[in-house]
C-alpha cells in the first residue's frame, strides 16, 4: 500500500460542498464516539449500524455516500480500539480517551466517485453532487488500474484541498548491494554521525522560520475574530506552518532514501520520541528534527530496496567506550569521548559504533548470517537472508 496526492482544482461552490462533506464526516465520527460514551460495551458493528440510522435522522447525513459514512464509524472506533489498548498496557501512563475532532478530511472507499479515462480529474457523485474537479499532479495514477484504488480522501489544508489515493501494490526496487554498513546516532547538534565520523547538518527548519512565524502570529492576534482579514491572516500562518512541515518530510524523505541506497545495512537508535519531548527545554528541537518521521522512511525504504534496518537499543551507547566497553560517564555538553584504553574521538562517533556492534549482533541472532564482526557482508548468503525477512 502507497498513496498518490494530487492537488484539486474547482469553482468556490465545489469548494464550499466540499466543506459541508467533511463537516457531515465529522458529525458522524463524533456521534459514534458519544454513542460510545453513552451506551457500555459498545463495538464496531454497533457503530456501523448507527451509520444508517444517522442518514435516516439526517437528510443532510444521507447524502454523504454510504462508504464513506462507515469510513468515518472506523475513524471513531479506531480512537476507541487505541483506548482499549492503552488500558491493557500499564507502561502506557496516558491512556487517550476518545475525544471530538473537528474534521478536516472525508473518506471514500471504491463507491462515491468516479475517475475520468485519463485519470485527471475526478466526480463525486454522491448525494453532495460537488461535480468533477481537475487533478494537479495525478500523472502516476494512470499506471494503476483501478481495482487497485481502494481508499480516495479529500483533504483541507491551508493550500486548498487534495485528494490521496490508496493504491494496493507492493513496491519493490532491485539495486546492486554495496557491500557497506553504516550506524546512525542522531542529535541536536548534528542530524547525525555515523560510524566513519560523517556528519550530517541538522537543517532547523522551524528556527529558521520562527521569525517569520512570530510576525504573522502577530497579525493574527491584531485583527478582529471573525473579520474577513482575520481569515486572511490565519490562512497565510497555516501555510508557512504547511511549509516548515513539508520541508522537514522532504529532508527526512531524501534523507533516508540516501542511507539505504548506501548500505546494505543499517542500525538506528531505538529512541522513544514522545518521551524525550517531555523534557521541555529541547521538545521544540526535537520535534523539529523529526526523528521518528526519519526512522520510519529508514524502514520503509529497507522493504523496497531489500536492505536490512536494525533499530538497535540506544542505553548508554554515549557512555560505553567501543573499543574496550567501559562505561566513561559524561554530561552532554562533553562532546569527546576519552577512554583509559586509549580511544580519543567524537562521542557522537563513538556512539555510532557501539550501535553497530548492537545492530550486528542484533542481526545476526534474527538470521542474517551474511555478516561477520567485522562488519563485512557476504552478499550472496545476504540476499537469501533479504527475501526471507521480506517474506516472513
Amino acid at each position: 500500500m502507497f498513496v498518490l496526492e494530487a492537488k484539486l482544482r474547482g469553482s468556490d461552490n465545489q469548494f464550499q460542498i466540499i466543506d459541508e462533506m467533511v463537516r457531515t464526516a465529522g458529525f458522524i465520527r463524533n456521534k459514534c464516539v458519544r454513542y460510545w460514551m453513552d451506551n457500555q460495551g459498545i463495538g464496531q458493528y454497533d457503530l456501523s449500524r448507527l451509520c444508517k440510522d444517522l442518514a435516516t435522522e439526517y437528510e443532510w447525513a444521507g447524502k454523504l455516500n454510504s462508504m464513506a459514512r462507515q469510513a468515518s464509524a472506523e475513524r471513531a472506533w479506531q480512537s476507541i480500539k487505541r483506548f482499549y489498548d492503552n488500558c491493557k498496557n500499564p507502561s502506557v501512563k496516558k491512556k487517550g480517551f476518545p475525544k471530538f475532532k473537528k474534521a478536516r478530511s472525508v473518506e471514500y472507499k471504491t463507491s462515491g466517485y468516479k475517475l475520468s479515462e485519463d485519470r485527471q480529474s475526478i466526480n463525486f457523485i454522491d448525494g453532495f453532487k460537488a461535480g468533477t474537479f481537475r487533478m494537479i499532479g495525478a500523472a502516476d495514477l494512470s499506471y494503476y488500474q483501478l481495482g487497485q484504488i481502494k481508499r480516495v480522501r479529500v483533504v483541507r489544508r491551508a493550500d486548498g484541498y487534495y485528494a490521496q489515493f490508496c493504491i494496493q501494490h507492493e513496491r519493490s526496487e532491485e539495486i546492486e548491494p554495496t557491500e557497506q554498513v553504516i550506524a546512525l546516532d542522531v542529535g541536536l547538534l548534528h542530524f547525525y554521525t555515523d560510524n566513519r565520523g560523517n556528519k550530517v547538518e541538522n537543517p532547523r527548519h522551524l528556527r529558521k522560520s520562527e521569525k517569520a512565524l512570530k510576525r504573522l502570529q502577530r497579525r493574527v492576534n491584531h485583527k478582529v475574530k471573525g473579520s474577513n482579514k482575520r481569515k486572511k491572516a490565519v490562512n497565510k500562518l497555516g501555510r508557512k506552518h504547511l511549509k516548515v512541515s513539508r520541508q522537514r518530510k522532504d529532508f527526512a524523505v531524501k534523507l533516508a532514501r540516501s542511507v539505504v541506497k548506501s548500505s546494505d545495512l543499517v542500525v538506528f537508535e531505538a529512541l522513544r520520541v514522545r518521551n524525550l519531548v517531555k523534557n521541555h527545554h529541547l521538545a521544540k528541537s526535537i520535534s523539529d528534527a523529526a526523528w521518528r518521521m526519519f526512522f520510519d522512511w529508514l524502514e520503509y525504504y529497507g522493504q523496497i530496496f531489500g536492505k536490512i534496518v536494525v533499530p538497535a537499543p540506544p542505553q548508554w551507547s554515549s557512555q560505553e567506550c567501543s573499543s574496550c566497553g567501559q562505561i566513561v560517564k559524561k554530561s552532554l555538553s562533553t562532546r569527546t569521548h576519552i577512554c583509559s584504553c586509549g580511544a580519543n574521538l567524537c562521542r557522537d562517533e563513538n556512539a555510532a559504533k557501539v550501535l553497530l556492534a548492537r545492530g550486528l549482533k542484533i542481526a545476526s541472532t534474527q538470521g542474517h548470517w551474511g555478516i561477520n564482526a567485522q562488519g563485512q557482508t557476504n552478499l550472496c548468503q545476504l540476499s537469501e537472508n533479504l527475501v526471507d525477512k521480506l517474506t516472513g
